[in-house]
């Protein structure tokens, strides 16, 4: 009996430790640390964080697709995403119950790409570029948008890296109004968001557009995004902070002259 009891007790020790070595590597992609809450009730079931090597997400198994996915993002990653060659690797996300993730055929045929929300163009090597192809890290995405304004903005977000240093980013879709579509089981969203918090200025902003074609970029304050949206992205600043805008670098779209094949970052 004693013997079982002790072997218990390892056993939830090392469970315990393994839990909060995912935790930890999830933690390190937000401001302090500090994981985004979910303020809005229609959002807070059957979510599941999902830790991947350079980049983290909040999936939902209501929508099938990513709330957010976060990442620190380093110049010296970027550097090393420059030099790969992309290899188009879509999966579903085998750590997901299969009633609540995408699958490949809900895609098929829909008309929408699969559009990244932490960018293979950001991705340091072969292992981080495939997890960045996991379903649970994308939504169903106008083509057009995907990729030529929303190609812009990840641009500019590289650009800003490699100014600043590093970045914590935040992607997202907004699920906003009542008349939402669905590809197979998958919610199509509204509109994406792109916060973007920069070390160097103290504050951050963000960039968001309808998910349609030919949509207009807006940039906002977080507060403001964050009101949208119903989650409070970023913890870990005051209400005043994220009342403030941080200098965004413009976006500019992608010229439409390139091959039809889908996402091209």
């Amino acid at each position: 009996m004693v013997q079982r009891l002790i072997a218990r007790a390892v056993l939830a020790w090392v469970l315990l430790s393994a839990g909060a070595a995912l935790a930890g590597q999830c933690h390190e992609h937000y401001v302090d640390g500090r994981t985004p809450q979910i303020r809005n009730p229609k959002l807070q079931a059957h979510t599941q964080e999902l830790c991947y090597g350079v980049f983290g997400v909040m999936h939902s198994g209501l929508t099938r697709t990513p709330l957010w996915s976060a990442e620190r993002l380093e110049v010296d990653n970027i550097e090393s995403a420059a030099t790969l060659t992309r290899k188009n690797s879509f999966h579903a996300e085998p750590r997901l119950p299969p009633s609540q993730r995408a699958e490949l055929s809900d895609y098929a045929r829909s008309g929408f790409d699969r559009g990244h929300m932490a960018p293979n163009g950001n991705m340091p090597d072969e292992d981080a570029q495939r997890e960045s192809f996991s379903l649970a890290n994308m939504v169903p995405q106008d083509a057009d948008n995907n990729r030529h304004i929303w190609a812009s903005v990840e641009m500019a977000v590289r650009k800003m890296a490699r100014l600043e240093g590093r970045l914590y980013v935040l992607t997202g879709p907004a699920f906003l109004g009542s008349q939402l579509r669905k590809v197979g089981n998958v919610l199509v969203p509204s509109h994406l968001y792109k916060v973007v918090y920069s070390p160097r200025q103290g504050r951050g902003a963000a960039y968001f557009v309808e998910n349609n074609a030919g949509a207009p970029l807006q940039t906002m304050t977080v507060a403001q995004l964050e009101s949208k949206i119903g989650i409070n992205l970023l913890p870990a600043l005051t209400l005043n902070e994220k009342q403030q805008m941080a200098r965004l670098p413009r976006a500019k779209p992608a010229r439409r002259a390139r091959p039809a094949f889908e996402e091209l970052r």
